[in-house]
């Protein structure tokens, strides 16, 4: 291929995608990079749940995101750009030749539906009306197909180029053995996914201690590091989102998703064996409402205790049939036991046929595990849990021998944080200056500071992936780009 062309994305997810469509619709040559072979490719897009949220009303959804945010505000720009370009989503796929329904089974309404705002909520949509299974990203490889946009596969992004003034003019790019350089004329647009497969910047941004990962593998941060290379600025650089996880194998990173839905005959209980929290809270992608707060939960290890009656309530962690997502489902293709015996086997799950016996097993004092669940069976006799006021509805005893534990850290789904924009998805260098030519949008550099609902990533990587390519493909270029730099 040419090695110079007008705008070159990194990354081949949602982001990455809507920007390379939206670029070369405006008239402008694409090359997208993607360090991932075509089977690995995608990042979280391929294997998430794949649906965006309806905004049916911008005006209500400025509120909405600002309520969401809180004290952790989000500059006005960025949530005007949001707002009006969450909107329609839909009708720029159906547009692309996708078929689009909403899904019923999942984000039907807010999750927030008590913040203002929440009104601009009207369901989810996703390919076909149905969730995860590769179908978004799959549709988005054939519409770039369709319209002869080149993805070069298997080619690492190694360093941005730029120019004496400071201007990103391009990419060094790795394939192989082999370095080589492709030249931007118009800009370079960062879609490389967040940092959560980066243990070190885990630690450091996120303060989680070794947490397995739902997504893909391929998020380790490489948009961040490029991009802070060039002198940009950061912002929440600590929002996530965690979920209930069960750890798998120890040697792979990617654990599965703990889904409590089939009975709710089991405890939380803290590294030392003691019950810390109400398990009923409604976990709204990564935050709880507690203490009259939005908190990120879960975020430390912990023990989830339960009996025979939930063991047999059916699969601890659901499949393809029932969540087509996630790295250990879709490319691992592993199957969940109907029973959860061959995860206990595995020892996945730890056994035994008392309390005593699995808090040793649990490296934990018997004596505080069996008061913690002691007390709690007390509260689900009572109907009413003094403690930590679980809803009553979910008061069932940890009672049937013999019992079972899952341990260990939460399942990280996504980190929120990276290089800060601006609403026409500038990244913005230390003094709140675009740097010229360089664009962020997706995981990379999510909109949200603090809390977000069903749909809201995806909505978010397409809105400022289309944003991104419209502004990239309009910069001017050479004699001209002293002007075009200006907001």
């Amino acid at each position: 291929m040419d090695n110079n062309v007008d705008v070159i994305v990194i990354g081949s997810g949602a982001a990455g995608s809507a920007a390379a469509l939206q670029a070369h619709a405006d008239g402008a040559s694409v090359v997208i990079l993607e360090k991932s072979g075509r089977d690995a490719a995608g990042g979280n897009t391929r294997l998430s749940g794949s649906g965006w949220f309806v905004n049916q009303d911008p005006a209500a959804a400025r509120t909405f995101l600002r309520s969401l945010n809180g004290s952790f505000t989000v500059a006005d720009d960025v949530i005007d750009a949001w707002a009006e370009n969450t909107q329609g989503l839909s009708d720029w796929l159906r547009s692309l030749g996708a078929t689009v329904a909403m899904t019923g089974d999942f984000h039907a309404t807010a999750e927030y539906g008590e913040l203002d705002g929440s009104s601009c909520y009207a369901g989810m949509d996703t390919i076909e009306g149905k969730m995860g299974n590769e179908l978004l990203y799959r549709f988005l490889v054939s519409a770039l197909a369709e319209r002869d946009i080149t993805t070069l596969f298997d080619t690492e992004a190694t360093r941005l180029l730029t120019d004496e003034s400071g201007a990103v003019t391009g990419v060094e790019i790795r394939s192989g053995e082999q370095t080589s350089q492709i030249h931007a004329r118009r800009g370079v647009i960062l879609a490389t996914g967040g940092f959560e497969a980066n243990p070190a910047m885990v630690r450091d941004y996120l303060r989680l201690e070794n947490p397995k990962i739902w997504g893909s593998p391929s998020a380790t941060g490489d948009g961040h590091r490029m991009a802070q290379a060039v002198g940009a600025d950061l912002w929440h650089m600590n929002n996530m989102m965690t979920i209930t996880g069960i750890p798998g194998d120890l040697e792979n990173p990617t654990g599965f998703f703990l889904a409590l839905w089939n009975a709710h005959n089991y405890v939380f209980l803290s590294r030392e064996g003691r019950r810390f929290t109400d398990e009923s809270a409604e976990m709204r992608h990564g935050h709880v409402f507690r203490e009259g707060s939005y908190q990120h939960f879960p975020v430390q290890p912990m023990n989830i205790v339960f009996d025979e009656t939930m063991r047999l309530a059916g699969q601890l962690s659901p499949g393809r049939d029932a969540l087509p997502v996630g790295h250990m489902v879709l490319d691992e293709g592993y199957e969940w036991s109907s029973d959860n015996q061959a995860e206990i086997d595995k020892g996945w799950i730890v056994k035994a046929d008392t309390l005593a016996e699995l808090a040793g097993k649990l490296g934990l004092d018997p004596t505080v595990v069996e008061t913690s669940v002691h007390r709690y069976n007390e509260a689900c006799a009572d109907g009413v849990d003094h403690s930590f006021g679980r809803n009553p509805e979910t008061l069932a005893p940890v009672a049937t021998a013999p019992f079972y534990a899952v341990s260990g850290p939460p399942l990280l789904g996504w980190s929120s944080g990276g290089p800060r924009r601006d609403g026409h998805s500038r990244v913005l260098d230390t003094a709140g200056s675009p740097i010229p030519g360089l664009y962020a949008a997706g995981a990379v550099s999510s909109t949200y500071s603090a809390a977000k609902d069903g749909g809201f990533h995806i909505a978010d990587a397409f809105a400022f992936g289309r944003v991104a390519g419209a502004h990239a493909a309009a910069r001017a270029t050479a004699g001209d780009r002293v002007t075009s730099e200006r907001p």
